[in-house]
């Protein structure tokens, strides 16, 4: 079975200074090895924090980490509604 990340635990991980690896990891002994996933929902949550950041540095920061997020955890949305999910960076789209 797999675990679907809500933005809560990315964003408390983010606030904490952890890594996302460190993240996986620490996910990992609690839970055992598992297929860990994002909802679109979670990944239009973090681009919106993204986008909300009061400065520069905060929304470099909050890139970097998203970056970090969609390489370690493979994203791949299935949408009609491609406009909205194209502006994200790094995300894949397939057109359904």
């Amino acid at each position: 079975m797999g675990l679907v990340l809500d933005s809560s635990v990315l964003i408390a991980a983010e606030r904490d200074a952890k890594s996302v690896s460190e993240m996986l990891v620490a996910i990992e002994r609690q839970h055992g090895q598992t297929e860990i996933l994002l909802s679109s929902i979670t990944v239009i949550e973090l681009e919106h924090g993204f986008h909300r950041a009061n400065s520069a540095e905060v929304a470099q920061r909050r890139r970097d980490y998203l970056d970090a997020i969609f390489a370690a955890i493979p994203v791949e949305v299935g949408t009609r509604n491609l406009r909205h999910f194209r502006m994200i960076p790094g995300l894949s789209v397939l057109e359904l």
